[in-house]
């Protein structure tokens, strides 16, 4: 099973332009990219869907908002 990188689920979140829950957010990854789906990191590897949330979140790629939380494009590494 390949892995999808975590840049993939950050892009996914500003395109959809809405805010999110950690609930809401997993079970968005997991619609897009399946239940069973592997994420990866520069730094980390072979995630699920909640290691990823807790990943992005303790790297501080969360931005809070009045009802949830979002990201931005410059939360997103560029290498």
């Amino acid at each position: 099973m390949s892995s999808i990188h975590g840049h993939e689920v950050l892009e996914m979140m500003i395109a959809s332009n809405e805010s999110y829950s950690r609930a809401s957010l997993i079970h968005s990854i997991q619609t897009k990219f399946g239940v069973d789906a592997r994420f990866h990191t520069c730094s980390k590897d072979n995630m699920d869907a909640a290691e990823l949330v807790n990943f992005l979140e303790a790297k501080g790629k969360f931005v809070p908002k009045q009802d949830g939380f979002t990201t931005e494009a410059s939360k997103i590494c560029q290498h």
